[in-house]
């Protein structure tokens, strides 16, 4: 057995949404290490411009606002251009809304469904020609959906339609998985704890001693925690698996 090219992503093509920064940059720097050749896309062009160099290798950034069906169109035309197959899809782009239940607005509800929620759904279904075109018995093409542990524990804090989409990402993983099987592509979703970015910031060292004592492991995640998981959901070692939601969260959700 070749162990080292049962983990290897060398010679796929990945897109990456919300790649610049965050978890999906952890991501899309792993992958492109391993020798993917990886898309990061997101609404910031100069802030796409600056991920790219930083996470090297044969990374292209495309600008693209995913949060709308047109935007999701336009993303898929420009990687349609560029590549005729397409083997992994890391559905990452999200947003969270924090807000007490008495004023939870519609908009703050429909913000962070449409975005974690609903482009996943239509940009996987959009990029299907491409992920078949790139699926074999052997080597699946592979989408990877970005749930959450606060779909798998509620928190304290009061983020009532993040929690909702991150729930139904799961669950829509299972169905999609379920559909695409047959295909030779497998969906899975990979649930994170608590990763320091711009969405999750720790403010004080009393924050950190607070969050760090939640979880069994000690430790917040760090970007090769993201990566290794990615990395092994797309490479030939994770081809047998679909359908599942990996935490990776250091135990937080026990």
């Amino acid at each position: 057995m070749d162990a080292a090219g049962l983990f290897s992503v060398a010679g796929r093509v990945a897109l990456v949404t919300g790649g610049s920064a965050g978890i999906g940059r952890m991501i899309a720097t792993g992958l492109a290490a391993a020798g993917a050749r990886v898309y990061i896309c997101a609404r910031d062009s100069d802030k796409v411009a600056r991920a790219v160099a930083d996470i090297g290798g044969d990374c292209i950034g495309l600008t693209a606002d995913v949060a709308t069906l047109e935007g999701i169109t336009a993303l898929v035309a420009q990687i349609a251009a560029r590549e005729p197959a397409l083997h992994i899809l890391v559905n990452n782009a999200g947003t969270l809304t924090d807000a007490s239940l008495d004023a939870f607005s519609e908009d703050q509800w429909d913000d962070v469904i449409d975005l974690n929620l609903k482009t996943p759904f239509f940009l996987m279904q959009q990029l299907l020609p491409q992920l078949r075109a790139g699926a074999s018995a052997d080597r699946p093409s592979n989408v990877i959906n970005i749930g959450s542990v606060g779909a798998l524990k509620i928190g304290p804090r009061e983020v009532y339609s993040y929690q909702a989409s991150k729930g139904a990402i799961h669950w829509l993983t299972r169905s999609l998985a379920k559909k695409l099987g047959p295909q030779h592509i497998t969906v899975n979703a990979i649930a994170p704890g608590f990763f320091e970015s711009e969405m999750t910031v720790i403010t004080d060292d009393a924050m950190r001693a607070m969050v760090e004592s939640m979880v069994p492991r000690g430790r917040t995640g760090t970007p090769e925690d993201m990566a290794g998981a990615a990395i092994y959901l797309a490479s030939r070692a994770g081809a047998y698996v679909t359908g599942s939601v990996l935490p990776v969260e250091g135990g937080l959700a026990i």
